[in-house]
């Protein structure tokens, strides 16, 4: 028989009000708190914090607090990452994230859903699906990304969108719902070239 934690890592429906899962978001949560109200200037202590906390880091990763999380070993961060303020990862399920991820202040990453009939919902079931990050991925500020999206590499999400479907490679997508407006193409490198003088 699947205790809850296995129903919930299996993609099950599952009810998260058992002694295990309980201990386990109190853990994430005395970590999270303790990031939080770390003083500005110890950033070698916050980052040691999450390397407890999540599933997998790699070497370049800053996280500005404030940062909320549920259970902190279903994220997985690659190299070179970047979160602005008031990040949300509601990681009942698993958050993979690539290399070279920037997002900005109040994003919100979701995995956890609640059943539609308030019947079953009233006896407290939930579930949980994984949302996947690709690398080199820019996502804008309060953007919500909703259970079991999977967003391409090489993508720029713009401002204030909800993620309700997968997003392929190489696009700007935007919008509630949040759909792809264009390919995102070597045209866009050469725009900041010529306007922004890089390289000079």
């Amino acid at each position: 028989m699947l205790t809850e934690k296995q129903k919930m890592l299996a993609g099950k429906a599952y009810q998260a009000g058992g002694e295990e899962l309980s201990k386990e978001r109190l853990k994430a949560r005395e970590i999270v708190f303790e990031f939080n109200n770390l003083a500005p200037k110890f950033i070698k202590q916050r980052k040691e914090l999450l390397k407890r906390l999540f599933g997998k880091t790699e070497r370049m990763f800053y996280v500005e607090p404030p940062f909320r999380c549920d259970y902190g070993y279903n994220i997985e961060i690659g190299d070179n990452f970047y979160a602005n303020f008031n990040l949300v990862i509601l990681d009942c399920a698993k958050v993979s994230i690539g290399n070279s991820v920037f997002i900005a202040p109040n994003v919100a990453i979701y995995t956890a859903g609640h059943p539609m009939h308030a019947h079953l919902r009233d006896q407290e079931y939930e579930w949980a699906q994984e949302v996947t990050i690709g690398n080199s991925v820019w996502i804008g500020g309060n953007v919500v990304i909703n259970p079991g999206v999977k967003i391409g590499s090489n993508v720029v999400i713009g401002s204030g969108s909800v993620v309700t479907r997968d997003i392929p490679d190489n696009v700007f997508a935007a919008g509630n719902p949040c759909r792809v407006i264009r390919q995102l193409t070597d045209a866009d490198k050469d725009y900041y070239y010529k306007d922004f003088r890089l390289g000079e």
